[in-house]
């Protein structure tokens, strides 16, 4: 994993709240797999207790609406690099197979999808570059 890494999740501030958690929460299992160290630890307490981390980093959630998600989506894809680029398509709502998904993938144009959120994670510039203007999800 790169020393210098930062994540954001970027989710559509106009989704119904348990939407907007059902798409942080799978965009961040996406990120977990992408960089396993972000979390792949556990810690005891002094009564030897084990738990999973949640994250060894932050985790800012911003927002912005569906085309400025779909820009920065396709913004963050034309740049290559040691990185995690997660999308939550709209679409993907509608099937409940993942094999589902995988099959009706190849078959879209993510510049003309609508999507729901977006998970990056990568060198801090990078990530600063393209989130540093949005605003937090509240």
């Amino acid at each position: 994993m790169l020393p210098d890494i930062r994540l954001a999740i970027v989710i559509n501030p106009a989704l119904p709240l348990g939407l907007i958690a059902n798409t942080a929460a799978a965009i961040a299992i996406g990120l977990g797999a992408r960089f396993p160290a972000l979390a792949a630890r556990q810690l005891s307490d002094r009564e030897g207790r084990t738990i999973d981390i949640s994250s060894n980093l932050p985790v800012p959630m911003l927002q912005a609406d569906a085309e400025a998600i779909t820009a920065l989506l396709l913004k963050a894809l034309a740049q290559q690099g040691e990185q995690a680029i997660v999308p939550f398509p709209a679409f993907a709502r509608s099937l409940h197979d993942y094999r589902e998904y995988e099959t009706a993938f190849p078959d879209r144009d993510l510049a003309g999808e609508v999507i729901d959120g977006l998970g990056i994670a990568g060198p801090s510039k990078w990530v600063k570059s393209l989130t540093g203007s949005l605003k937090l999800l509240r």
